[in-house]
């Protein structure tokens, strides 16, 4: 009997564009998780696998929209405040955007409205911020956990379910594979968060500190999760020299990370060989017994 995958999904921003190779290589193996799990960009990401769209369908709409700028900006003008008292909420916050305004004007028709309506069962993180712990949606409105799971601080405002201010599922969950520990088989993490890296030896600004201080805790917390526990296999994309907002640079991105695809079905195979081989030791050792 061939054994079930589950997959987990990291956050990073634009760098999670790479979990599209990651999608293509599953299908091109003929494997469907049974269970999906995913922080920020990669609870879109595995939202749309989750629908039923391909690695192949997800990487035409990608590049479809984030290849021309001109459709970029028209959404964005799409996804502006609909009122001045909207605009005007809470103060004058230019530097953050509504982010459930930005998803509908970008995610595919392709994703449903509700948890319910999704072939494959995902798990949305998010962080509470004043409850200071773990949010996790797996029934519901789907878009407003996206949402919530989507919102990097100073970038994108907060966003509120349930009575809960919600931020970044990133901040405390990066990887969250062990959401789906127990609910397949093999279970598959894909970590996009990067870390750092000199560019031109030039003075990071004020951003790129902020940003490249988020990549830093999110990998000690991933870190200090492998020590607990680790999923069957994790591959990491080399995605590092991309800032979280670099979503038109997709082409380079995308042309830069392909070779993790041979780099997962190696894995893929080496992981159920293992499997196989100690089932049929263990049918042996009950036969002799």
């Amino acid at each position: 009997m061939s054994p079930t995958f589950g997959i987990a999904f990291g956050g990073g921003g634009a760098r999670g564009l790479a979990h599209i190779h990651v999608i293509e290589a599953l299908d091109e193996l003929g494997i469907k998780p049974v269970a999906i799990a995913g922080s920020s960009i990669g609870a879109i990401m595995g939202a749309g696998m989750a629908s039923g769209m391909t690695g192949k369908d997800i990487h035409d709409y990608a590049r479809s929209i984030l290849s021309r700028r001109a459709e970029v900006a028209s959404r964005m003008w799409r996804a502006r405040p609909g009122t001045i008292a909207e605009a005007m909420q809470n103060g004058i916050r230019v530097s953050q955007f509504n982010v459930e305004r930005i998803l509908k004007a970008f995610l595919p028709e392709a994703i449903p409205e509700t948890f319910a309506e999704l072939k494959i069962p995902l798990k949305v993180t998010a962080t509470d911020y004043f409850g200071h712990k773990l949010a996790v949606f797996e029934d519901g409105d789907l878009h407003s956990a996206l949402a919530a799971s989507a919102a990097i601080p100073a970038v994108f405002r907060p966003v509120m379910r349930d009575g809960r201010l919600l931020i970044d599922g990133g901040i405390y969950n990066p990887v969250p594979f062990d959401l789906i520990e127990n609910d397949a088989d093999i279970i598959i993490g894909v970590d996009v968060v990067g870390a750092p890296e000199e560019a031109d030896r030039k003075q990071p600004t004020s951003v790129d500190l902020m940003f490249g201080a988020t990549q830093l805790m999110m990998q000690s917390i991933i870190a200090n999760k492998l020590k607990q526990c680790r999923p069957d296999i994790l591959v990491r994309p080399a995605v590092s020299r991309y800032r979280v907002l670099d979503f038109l640079k997709i082409d380079a991105l995308m042309n830069e990370t392909v070779d993790i695809k041979d780099e997962l079905k190696r894995q893929v195979e080496k992981v159920v060989e293992a499997r196989n081989s100690a089932a049929i030791k263990g049918r042996r050792g009950k036969q002799v017994g």
